[in-house]
């Protein structure tokens, strides 16, 4: 299990990679990938009430990657709650 070193030198045994954490990466990854991929969505047809697919596929992934960032947002605070309360109940003892 990997472990990162803080500014006051106390070791923190919690995994740096953690399932939530990839979740979240992967959740912010995927627009960028959507959007460089250019030759998927540059046509016309089809058409969604007259507006071209080059257009309303853009504007689908801006919507898609709002809502992608905000369960990015939640995985990674509610893993920080997490560690904040275990680091809390462990400096109780």
């Amino acid at each position: 299990m990997p472990a990162t070193t803080r500014p006051s030198g106390s070791r923190d045994t919690r995994p740096v990679i953690t399932p939530s954490r990839v979740v979240a990466g992967v959740c912010l990854f995927v627009p960028f990938v959507a959007m460089l991929w250019v030759d998927s969505y540059a046509r016309t047809d089809p058409s969604f009430i007259g507006i071209p697919f080059f257009y309303w596929y853009q504007m689908l992934w801006v919507l898609i990657s709002a809502v992608l960032t905000t369960v990015a947002y939640v995985l990674v605070r509610r893993e920080q709650r997490a560690a904040r309360a275990a680091r809390e109940a462990g400096a109780e003892r």
